[in-house]
């Protein structure tokens, strides 16, 4: 593991925009001497410019939540601007609330998590000018009672999260990259039954990779059984 070793606290020369102590911790780890912070472009703003006006220039945006609304701004900046996008996904987490309660959440992310997200921008995975890079990591998330929420989601929110340590970071650097991600002993055709069993993930972390995969020919379908649709790895792989 890689402790996170930054004072989330020091935020010189980072523009902040109100964002969450993760994301700092994100952006301070990928930037080096020179870059630019909330570099506004195209109507939005990037993250971090990296080499900024020379021809090694690229911007690296931090998506710590949802992909839903990345759609536009990956259209807009992909055709012109190589772009890095970064996606934390917690390993390990540990809630703490205020009077000194601490405990660890059962719930657990892995690298088959990044589907939740992709089905959002499936057909963006195989343009040239974007890479991605998954940081696996433990991280704490600080809560507070909200008595507005209801009952059955504990009634507390989170309000901020901290990056602890990093367990690993999964670079995608074409989408061809994607496939690793594919278990080697899968049957062929297989099912996404087949893909969680090999995996270890979840079936529905399967068919949102397979959604995915198929989005951008790395695998095709090729029939449908009982048992469910079945495919296999396109030729061109």
């Amino acid at each position: 593991m890689i402790p996170d070793t930054t004072d989330p606290t020091d935020t010189a020369g980072i523009g902040t925009l109100n964002e969450g102590t993760l994301h700092a911790a994100l952006k301070r780890r990928y930037a080096s001497p020179g870059d630019a912070f909330e570099v506004a472009l195209e109507g939005f703003v990037i993250d971090l410019v990296k080499n900024p006006g020379t021809k090694n220039e690229s911007l690296v945006e931090i998506q710590t939540g949802s992909f839903a609304k990345l759609g536009n701004k990956l259209d807009r900046l992909l055709p012109a601007n190589r772009l890095l996008l970064v996606h934390p996904i917690a390993v390990k987490t540990v809630l703490e609330r205020p009077g000194g309660y601490s405990r660890q959440s059962p719930k657990r992310g892995s690298i088959y998590s990044l589907f939740d997200e992709l089905v959002s921008i499936p057909t963006l995975l195989d343009h040239p000018n974007l890479r991605l890079d998954v940081v696996l990591h433990n991280q704490i998330r600080k809560q507070v009672h909200d008595p507005q929420l209801r009952r059955r989601r504990g009634g507390f929110r989170t309000v901020d999260r901290h990056l602890t340590d990093i367990v690993d970071i999964q670079e995608f650097k074409e989408v061809g990259d994607l496939m690793r991600l594919l278990p080697s002993t899968l049957p062929e055709p297989f099912t996404t039954k087949d893909i969680a069993t090999h995996a270890g993930c979840g079936r529905d972390a399967a068919q949102r990779l397979a959604f995915c995969f198929r989005a951008v020919s790395l695998i095709e379908e090729v029939g449908r059984t009982k048992a469910g649709y079945q495919y296999r790895i396109t030729a061109a792989q």
